[in-house]
């Protein structure tokens, strides 16, 4: 495996904890990643990068080393602020490269469309945002959201480390041993002997109070002037939420044609976490794009 390093800093208020691979002299490659999840999980991809990079891979706030959120909720315009912030130090007044995954590519496509003359190149791994929300359903969700400050999620634990991967297994059977074994590490670390937590925020399983605006989303994706590459795997569930399978396709496809300048690729047997299941073939279809 590549090395990584790790680096902290002050972002909006928070400790961030953000992971980087390569030479900090080489061209710089952002990666942002989903939700429940670390920025360690790009260390395969990174492994089958063929060029000299400097991949720069935050922990979004409430995840992994980061600090967790000083509120009740977490309200998805932060990460938008913070990677802001964070492209701000790393890159002042550059035009970057951006690769996100799921919860990550939604925050980067939406940035893209914000502030369009920051990236110069797009990828977006399966983030085709969430089930539109309609105004009838406010009085119920602000409803939920009030009884879960109430009683707020929580987050189970393991009793050894090897649980932690067997879990992961459970979630993507497609998971090798060597790479569960690795992300398990990453993912939760022992608070005690004997009890294992997931690194994440249990406050990110609770609801937002807000509607999901999907007028508003595909607004800010037409804004997007970098090229952009969307990749989705062909044995994905992401779409279940959206209906009957030829629907759901339909609807996936309406949306990422709003992005005025989008290429698509697909990456056979692989499901949502196709940067675990394929990370060869995402490299090369990655490096392939970025040129």
């Amino acid at each position: 495996m590549k090395a990584s390093r790790s680096e902290f800093l002050a972002v909006r208020g928070l400790r961030y904890h953000v992971r980087h691979w390569g030479d900090a002299d080489a061209p710089k490659l952002f990666m942002l990643h989903g939700w429940m999840d670390v920025s360690a999980s790009f260390q395969f991809v990174v492994d089958c990068l063929q060029k000299d990079w400097h991949v720069i891979a935050p922990d979004w706030r409430g995840f992994g080393l980061t600090e967790r959120a000083h509120a009740d909720t977490y309200w998805f315009a932060d990460y938008i602020g913070d990677l802001d912030a964070i492209l701000d130090h790393y890159a002042p007044g550059e035009a970057i490269r951006l690769v996100g995954h799921s919860m990550g590519a939604n925050v980067s496509t939406s940035y893209a469309g914000v502030r369009p003359d920051r990236i110069a190149r797009l990828v977006n791994l399966e983030g085709v945002g969430m089930a539109a929300s309609r105004s009838e359903q406010a009085p119920r969700r602000i409803e939920k959201w009030l009884d879960e400050l109430r009683a707020p999620p929580t987050m189970r634990s393991y009793a050894s480390q090897a649980e932690v991967a067997a879990r992961l297994q459970k979630t993507n059977p497609r998971l090798t041993d060597a790479r569960a074994a690795f992300l398990s590490g990453h993912w939760a670390g022992e608070t005690s002997p004997g009890n294992w937590e997931i690194l994440g925020d249990p406050a990110h399983k609770g609801i937002s109070p807000h509607l999901y605006r999907l007028d508003e989303v595909l607004a800010c994706w037409a804004r997007i002037t970098a090229p952009t590459l969307y990749i989705e795997a062909t044995e994905t569930d992401m779409g279940r939420w959206m209906g009957a399978k030829d629907s759901a396709r339909l609807e996936i496809d309406r949306r990422i044609a709003t992005i005025p300048n989008v290429t698509t690729r697909m990456v056979e047997n692989a499901g949502h976490m196709l940067h675990h299941d394929q990370p060869e073939v995402l490299a090369r279809m990655i490096e392939d794009f970025l040129g």
